[in-house]
């Protein structure tokens, strides 16, 4: 299947329709009943969206002819422009509002909830040029990064091996991508909801830098948005089929709120072989089952043979085992803050949590002052059997264990494909990146992916 810059070249040069491909897309849905990962679609919405983007191309086409100009580059609807997304089809996780659609989080409370307004997010997007088909599965209130299934929708399985988990909470959102269900996806990411579920489906998954993509239309239903300076760890980001989609979904959708003007950095190289990496494959908290650490080992010689300066270790100052234990107590602090859990939390231990989130920050910044992006696992492990407590002899909870770092300091973060199993499994690598720059990681794992 096409990715979404593909497909949208397709449609932009009159190889294929919009409608066509959207028609085509639908299609797949209504067939899948093994992944389960698109859960609501709006087909009527989605053919007229497509249709006027047919016809918008057509007549710039006939303006063209006429010696007009075609405007392009722009948002689809603004002055007649066509943006980079055009007359493509995509979904976004089921926790972001959607004009029309329910936003049910997962949780039959909100089973009949309609939002009445796009989320940011969505609302970019469609300014590029998408049409916004369906929604994919989560985890019942997002509160899951292993597994997807909740009590209306039912369970999300993985593509590659039905009886396997595709990740959660974005599990649809990463299953869809892989079972060709939609061209681009937009998630969320906590404690690892967009990474792990694309690694543990093959494909790509994005946490931009923290606070880089507005959240507003990312609330659980009936809560009215506030904006709020109190530290946030949840992000949400694309996850594609390409590593070129991440960077074009970024550029589409992220910056502060209107009126906003927002550039991504550039990408420190544009070679492999002047990118230095530091790498780390593995470790006692989370020590990396044999088929990730082959893949890993393949890639690591793979950017050896290219040229690329490699630097094993983790960065001076950084203790793996207490920024991962770290992150643990940032994310009670993060409910406490953010949701209705009670906390014993005092104004001192908020004021010690957030010195020790900057302090980590702080030290991987330095390290990338010298290094360009650092690669280590996404996961210790492949996907593993629905409803598992714990996995491959170890607990549930050391899934978090690599996603752990980026997570506590805000860099961005991205989990690409670098192989499958014997057994047909996915593995994916982690790549995180400089604070802002997250065009150097996205552009490293465009070089890496060859």
């Amino acid at each position: 299947m096409y990715t979404a810059g593909e497909i949208a070249e397709r449609i932009r040069t009159g190889q294929v329709t919009s409608r066509e491909v959207t028609e085509e897309l639908l299609a797949r849905i209504v067939d899948d009943t093994k992944v389960n990962a698109v859960v609501e679609v709006r087909p009527g919405h989605a053919l007229a969206a497509a249709d006027r983007a047919d016809a918008l191309l057509a007549e710039q086409g006939a303006a063209a002819g006429r010696g007009g100009v075609v405007e392009r580059g722009g948002a689809a609807g603004r002055g007649g422009v066509v943006g980079p997304l055009h007359g493509v089809p995509v979904t976004v996780k089921d926790c972001f509002n959607v004009a029309g659609m329910r936003t049910t989080w997962g949780n039959p409370a909100f089973a009949e909830y309609v939002a009445d307004r796009n989320a940011v997010v969505v609302e970019r997007l469609q300014r590029a040029g998408a049409i916004v088909v369906g929604k994919t599965n989560v985890h019942a209130m997002l509160a899951d990064f292993g597994q997807t299934a909740n009590e209306i929708y039912g369970r999300t399985n993985n593509p590659a091996d039905l009886d396997r988990t595709p990740g959660g909470s974005s599990g649809g959102a990463a299953a869809a991508l892989a079972a060709d269900l939609t061209y681009l996806e937009y998630g969320s990411d906590l404690v690892g909801s967009i990474r792990l579920p694309a690694a543990y489906c093959g494909v790509y998954g994005l946490k931009p830098t923290n606070n880089l993509i507005p959240l507003r239309g990312f609330e659980i239903p009936g809560t009215p948005y506030l904006p709020t300076e109190l530290p946030n760890l949840s992000t949400i980001g694309p996850l594609a089929r390409s590593a070129p989609d991440l960077r074009t979904a970024l550029r589409a959708t992220a910056g502060p709120e209107a009126p906003y003007s927002y550039n991504l950095r550039p990408p420190r190289h544009d070679r492999l072989q002047d990118y230095r990496v530091g790498v780390v494959t593995d470790h006692p908290a989370a020590p990396v089952s044999s088929e990730v650490g082959d893949a890993l080992s393949d890639t690591i010689d793979h950017l050896a043979r290219s040229g690329a300066k490699i630097v094993n270790n983790w960065p001076a100052g950084v203790d793996a085992n207490e920024q991962a234990e770290e992150f643990g107590r940032q994310v009670e602090l993060f409910f406490a803050l953010h949701g209705d859990s009670d906390s014993d939390l005092t104004a001192a231990d908020v004021r010690d949590l957030d010195r020790r989130r900057m302090q980590a920050r702080a030290s991987w910044q330095q390290y990338f002052e010298d290094i360009d992006v650092f690669l280590c696992p996404t996961s210790f492990t492949v996907a593993f059997p629905h409803g598992s407590t714990t996995i491959d002899g170890h607990p549930y909870e050391t899934q978090v264990f690599w996603i752990a770092h980026a997570s506590l300091t805000g860099h961005p973060a991205l989990s690409m494909p670098i192989g499958r199993t014997p057994a047909g499994l996915p593995v994916g690598a982690q790549v995180i990146g400089p604070w802002h720059e997250d065009d150097t990681a996205i552009t490293f794992a465009e070089l890496l992916a060859g």
